[in-house]
């Protein structure tokens, strides 16, 4: 049995999620040197006693995402040999997700690859958000728990008031996105598509639904070049959708993702923080909402040994609530998607007394 009280600690893909969900659970971060030599080797320094200690390891593997999943492995086998009574590998952002079928010949699973090696470096189990496939749970021989932010992404949404909806998405999502559009009350329409080859980009088949003189919300699991995305702007536009707003678990945003959102038609992209957004992409087209407390409500009860999915069923509204939290500071959230009047909009939904009282607060739009 491992000892009555948690440890979080992290590496450097992303510090400030890490340092968030220590805010929302009232704990310090732990204390830890991970760096590389000048020869590129990584090195990993506890320096708490962890004997016993139920931690917690908070690691998306994104860019540089190969340096990521070394840090999050060597930072695992150094808990492991500090003994540690329990470790969990908290991934927020799971790289290598698509690669998790042979759909060519002569070609790896590397998804597999990357389950298999932070189990064998010592994790317990896994926390992870809105995986590529939800098949890749099954990778693992320890048990994962996925969190999914279809309920952050939807609440945002349904306090803009948004009339004449329609959730767009495609195949690959189209269960997570039913959620999404009978949260919103809203007609679902299907994306069908077909990837060319190995490159970065889509070739868009149908639209599947009725759209025309609607206002479109795309939902996807992760956002990378945005090719895929701007492919379907374009069918959209050409059945007749009136306004289009896209929202995704994961901002990868590698390049030219930015050029092609900000030339867009796009009205707004809503992310969450699973991914940090560095400054220079932080257009005002993106609005950021955290997964913090989603995460630490989770690690909570992980530690407790009580119900994680309750907070998808039973306490769906709680779930739904976290938008309104952001670093513990209650803020009003803008339904009116001006920016020329900046973040703080008319107030709507429960007052901010009663947020902070509840322990939540706001949203984090990126540089607007």
């Amino acid at each position: 049995m491992y000892a009555d009280q948690f440890d979080i600690y992290t590496g450097n893909a992303n510090p400030d999620l890490a340092r968030k969900i220590c805010r929302y659970l009232g704990v310090e971060l732990g204390r830890a040197e991970v760096f590389q030599f000048s020869n590129e080797n990584i090195f990993v320094k506890i320096l708490d006693n962890v004997r016993e200690k139920d931690v917690f390891l908070v690691q998306p593997t994104c860019h540089p995402v190969n340096q990521s999943i070394m840090e999050l492995l060597i930072l695992t086998d150094a808990f492991k040999r500090a003994s540690a009574g329990r470790i969990t590998a908290v991934v927020p952002y799971y790289a290598y997700g698509r690669s998790d079928k042979k759909d060519q010949p002569r070609v790896p699973i590397t998804a597999r690859l990357v389950a298999d090696m932070i189990t064998v470096a010592g994790a317990d189990r896994v926390l992870t958000m809105d995986l590529h496939q939800g098949q890749i749970q099954g990778f693992f021989n320890i048990p994962v728990d996925e969190l999914t932010a279809v309920h952050l992404l939807s609440n945002y949404f349904r306090h803009k008031q948004i009339e004449d909806l329609v959730v767009v998405t495609d195949l690959g999502f189209a269960k997570r996105a039913r959620t999404f559009a009978e949260l919103l009350d809203a007609p679902l329409a299907i994306i069908e598509k077909r990837r060319i080859g190995n490159l970065d980009r889509a070739e868009l088949m149908n639209v599947i639904g009725e759209v025309e003189g609607r206002r479109a919300i795309i939902v996807d699991d992760e956002i990378d070049t945005a090719g895929t995305l701007l492919e379907t702007v374009r069918a959209l536009e050409r059945e007749g959708v009136d306004e289009i707003y896209a929202c995704a678990t994961h901002g990868v945003l590698s390049d030219p993702a930015i050029e092609r959102i900000d030339d867009s038609s796009v009205i707004e992209l809503v992310l969450t923080d699973s991914i940090p957004l560095p400054p220079p992409k932080r257009i005002p087209k993106i609005t950021t909402l955290s997964v913090a407390p989603l995460i630490g409500e989770a690690i909570k009860r992980i530690h407790r040994g009580e119900s994680v999915g309750a907070l998808f069923s039973s306490e769906v509204s709680f779930t739904q609530e976290m938008i309104l939290w952001e670093d513990g500071v209650p803020k009003t959230l803008d339904v009116r998607g001006d920016d020329s009047e900046g973040p703080d909009g008319e107030q709507v939904g429960d007052s901010p007394e009663t947020l902070e009282a509840a322990g939540l607060a706001s949203i984090h739009p990126g540089e607007r």
